[in-house]
């Protein structure tokens, strides 16, 4: 008889909330972001084609935890500086684009490939000390520029995963605990020592990150759209719940460009329900060609 009774209720509260018996399904979104400021190029945020139906966000770079006084840069423990062009790219310039454009959010990176003829690499001195640094100058730079969110893009590394995963993981949680920041990403590439360390902070602090800008573009020049639709699958495996973004780089030198296939690829996640943004390396180098490719994956993105 319970099991009678049993029966009855769960079908009565199906009936009343018949939306516990539907699947959860995936939803594409509108999201497109840039990284902008590297390669000094005088771009403008002004420059930048906005989409009014996307969500737009642009990522200044880079923040680094190096010196800025010498040619010779030594890193600085988390103490972090600007190495991105501010001369173009100001707070008031910041303030500027969002007032102008309500759907824009502006983002700083931290860490980089290079700064000046040396690799920038990730070299804690401590956890503690790192992390504390780290939340006081990154604080000052994201007040003072108004910003919405940082992103991770540290590519060399002289430290374990686990430390890697710590010191990033508690900065973001501190962050965003404070209020400083309303979403953080990363920016992984398909390197076995790169995805040791980013895996490692996926594992412990996924659940605080909110977009993976992954560099589908550091993959061969000669990958084909079914190869890009396998790795876009193998990542969205490996960072197992998290937003994977799909990625090109302004001159095509890299991955599967915009002229062969990119926005094939993006049409077909599109219709799949997979396409959680697009992102691009980098508005300085789009500037000579007019943002073609930006103002074609915003027109993609804006679709519904």
């Amino acid at each position: 008889m319970d099991m009678v009774l049993r029966k009855l209720f769960l079908a009565l509260f199906l009936l009343q909330f018949p939306f516990f018996l539907a699947p959860i399904q995936a939803a594409n979104s509108n999201l497109f972001r840039e990284y902008i400021g590297a390669m000094f190029k005088n771009v403008k945020f002004s420059d930048m084609p906005i989409n009014p139906n996307v969500e737009a966000h642009f990522i200044l770079s880079f923040a680094i935890d190096y010196t800025t006084s010498s040619n010779s840069h030594s890193p600085t423990n988390g103490k972090f500086n600007i190495f991105w062009d501010s001369d173009n790219l100001s707070p008031s310039q910041v303030s500027s684009i969002k007032a102008q454009h309500p759907n824009v959010k502006v983002a700083l990176s931290i860490g980089g490939d290079s700064v000046g003829d040396g690799k920038v690499f990730f070299t804690p001195s401590s956890v503690d000390s790192w992390v504390s640094n780290a939340v006081a100058s990154l604080t000052s730079l994201i007040k003072e520029y108004n910003l919405d969110g940082i992103d991770i893009d540290y590519e060399h590394f002289k430290s374990d995963p686990q430390t890697f995963s710590e010191c990033i993981g508690r900065l973001i949680r501190t962050l965003k605990q404070n209020g400083v920041i309303s979403f953080a990403s990363i920016a992984p590439f398909d390197d076995e020592e790169v995805q040791r360390n980013y895996l490692a902070l996926w594992r412990s602090y996924g659940h605080l990150i909110d977009y993976v800008n992954f560099q589908f573009y550091a993959y061969d020049q000669s990958t084909t759209v079914s190869q890009f639709l396998d790795y876009f699958k193998t990542q969205s495996a490996n960072y197992k719940g998290g937003k994977v973004l799909v990625s090109f780089i302004s001159d095509g030198s890299k991955g599967l460009s915009p002229e062969k296939g990119f926005f094939t690829a993006c049409s077909k996640l599109k219709s799949q329900q997979q396409l959680n943004g697009v992102f691009a390396w980098c508005a300085d180098d789009s500037k000579a060609s007019g943002f073609r490719y930006e103002k074609r994956s915003q027109s993609l993105l804006a679709q519904p």
